[in-house]
């Protein structure tokens, strides 16, 4: 027998619910549950659906997301394409891609443009709960929108997807917001920073020394509880700014609380891309741990500059699904388990030809439908009926045959009584098979 394979570390299999899993992870009638949900809210708010490759360019990321930060620095999957020595990389998040999409077929020509995807990202972390090498994240981008007004809408559209999942707000998650201003503005008040940290260099830790003068905005974002005292007593940006970032944080701040959504101002939000600007924000839950933000985004208003297009402002926010997921069904909502309407149960020798019809047309009806394969006894074929949450089984017995019809059994209602159909009258009665027994 040859060796048993198995999947990379940090790289999960979404399995049916009836195979058992080593591993904690969402069953898969949640995930399709919430690509319901997405495509359902993702539609009232107007934004399309757009795919990106999963391999992109090296350089479009070192570029992107800045040279210095965790994700191109310790993160990446990268490699060199035997067959052209390409440099490429398995994107680590969709933003970037978005953006050389948008640029390179020139996308915003007619006018801003707001769209959504969802799929696999691959990061290079030390695998934990919730988070893993191979994940799947929810982007949404809003591009060549300039005022505080989309901000909010995003920031809402969170809300609506929270409220479609079932989460509520205060007991499950909470938003926090921040400015990061202009680039001049972070400019000076990264000079300030930086001078406030060199004169408690001797309290920072190892990461925060190499950050100093790399990307000293990410040492605010620390979790080192020795560290919280210089963090706190740190410049804040927000001192920094100028007049127009001010009024559009105040716009941003205001919409928010006209709609009756509450807000922490964090001033040590920062985010961890080098491309956001002016608005930032999160969604975080106490329910996950120390990693309890389950949505980020925010601005960013040079990339597609940067990216080598006409400069337009954006913003965008990404959501991992496995993490919001694990706090679904750790909280008690998950979606239906996708039990079919009928099991049928094929108890005559010569039942198939008879009952194959009668089963097309039923999934023709849009009813769901599972046909036993494979034989077995009645009583065996029954019990598997049950245990596939079926609410009625359809039994093609000899008898039922030989009158035409197909019995009913309900399968869920206790002294429920059986029944039988026409076979020749599928259409008449597929409608009592969608309606619980």
């Amino acid at each position: 027998m040859a060796d048993k394979l198995s999947a990379v570390k940090g790289m999960n299999d979404i399995l049916p619910a009836s195979v058992p899993r080593k591993e904690t992870l969402p069953r898969n009638s949640t995930w399709l549950w919430f690509d319901e949900v997405v495509r359902r809210v993702m539609a009232r708010y107007g934004y399309q659906y757009i795919v990106t490759p999963v391999v992109e360019p090296t350089q479009l990321f070192v570029r992107g997301l800045g040279e210095v930060t965790d994700i191109v620095e310790k993160e990446m999957y990268s490699f060199v394409d035997s067959m052209n020595g390409d440099a490429l990389t398995l994107r680590p998040e969709a933003t970037a891609g978005i953006v050389r999409a948008v640029v390179e077929h020139n996308a915003l020509y007619n006018g801003p443009l707001r769209v959504w995807t969802a799929g696999p990202m691959f990061r290079h972390e030390r695998p934990q709960k919730g988070r893993y090498r191979q994940f799947h994240q929810l982007d949404v981008e809003a591009l060549g929108f300039a005022g505080p007004d989309v901000d909010v809408e995003l920031i809402l559209m969170g809300r609506a997807l929270w409220h479609e999942l079932g989460l509520v707000a205060g007991e499950h998650y909470r938003l926090e917001i921040n400015t990061l201003g202009e680039p001049e503005e972070r400019r000076a008040h990264r000079a300030a920073l930086i001078e406030h940290l060199q004169k408690h260099e001797d309290q920072l830790d190892a990461e925060a020394k190499q950050r100093l003068h790399t990307n000293p905005l990410r040492i605010l974002d620390t979790k080192n509880a020795a560290m919280q005292p210089v963090v706190e007593a740190a410049p804040k940006l927000i001192d920094f700014l100028g007049a127009p970032s001010r009024a559009h944080f105040d716009a941003v701040c205001n919409a928010l609380e006209a709609a009756g959504q509450p807000y922490r101002v964090n001033p040590r939000l920062v985010r961890g891309m080098d491309y956001y600007n002016r608005t930032v924000f999160e969604w975080v839950t106490d329910h996950l741990g120390s990693q309890g933000t389950i949505c980020g985004g925010g601005r960013y208003d040079g990339l597609i500059e940067q990216m080598g297009g006409k400069s337009a402002p954006a913003i965008g926010f990404g959501l991992g699904i496995e993490r919001l997921l694990l706090l679904l069904e750790q909280i008690g909502l998950h979606g239906p388990d996708n039990a079919p309407a009928a099991y049928c149960v094929l108890a005559a020798d010569d039942a198939l030809p008879k009952a194959m019809p009668v089963i097309e047309e039923l999934r023709r009806q849009g009813v769901a439908v599972v046909m036993h394969a494979s034989g077995g006894s009645m009583k065996s074929q029954l019990k598997k009926a049950d245990a596939s949450g079926a609410r009625w089984a359809l039994i093609f017995g000899a008898d039922e045959l030989a009158q035409g019809a197909v019995t009913l059994k309900p399968l869920r209602e206790a002294g429920g009584t059986q029944q039988q159909r026409p076979l020749a009258d599928v259409a008449g009665w597929a409608r009592e098979l969608q309606s619980p027994a």
